[in-house]
């Protein structure tokens, strides 16, 4: 079953278990979704692209939640926090922080750059490092464990 199929099932069981929340998260992710294909004349999402339209929605929901916590608003945390689950739901199992390490130490050797060599490197391991784990990791995480890595 795909992700588009199984986004259809989880909102119509969503509808008849009057799971709200669970209800309008699926159906903005869908029409998120939507919206991408008619933006580009129609083009069928496969897996991957919509991998990455629910990705870009978890990544603005987290953008959010410093927002919502600095101005106080307990209720909206809440329910955004809600709305990240169920939107993992549909994303592959993130890779940890010691997997990434290994992805990029492995990376860097491939492509001759040794540990510790500085920030100059960053451009040319960080491209080949996201490709790698694309859908997999965040970014921000990744670029993290990169600085780690030439400094």
């Amino acid at each position: 079953m795909t992700i588009k199929e199984q986004l259809m099932e989880d909102f119509k069981a969503s509808m008849k278990a009057h799971d709200e929340v669970a209800k309008n998260t699926i159906s903005f992710a869908r029409a998120a979704i939507k919206q991408y294909e008619i933006d580009h004349r129609g083009e069928e999402l496969d897996d991957q692209g919509i991998i990455a339209i629910l990705s870009k929605q978890v990544k603005m929901r987290k953008d959010a939640l410093a927002d919502f916590e600095k101005a106080g608003r307990t209720d909206l945390l809440d329910s955004y926090n809600a709305e990240i689950a169920i939107l993992e739901r549909y994303l592959p199992k993130q890779m940890t922080a010691d997997e990434l390490r290994a992805v990029v130490a492995e990376t860097a050797e491939a492509l001759g750059i040794a540990k510790g060599e500085g920030a100059k490197m960053m451009g040319k391991l960080m491209g080949p490092v996201m490709a790698k784990v694309k859908g997999l990791a965040e970014g921000n995480e990744v670029r993290t464990l990169v600085q780690e890595f030439l400094n």
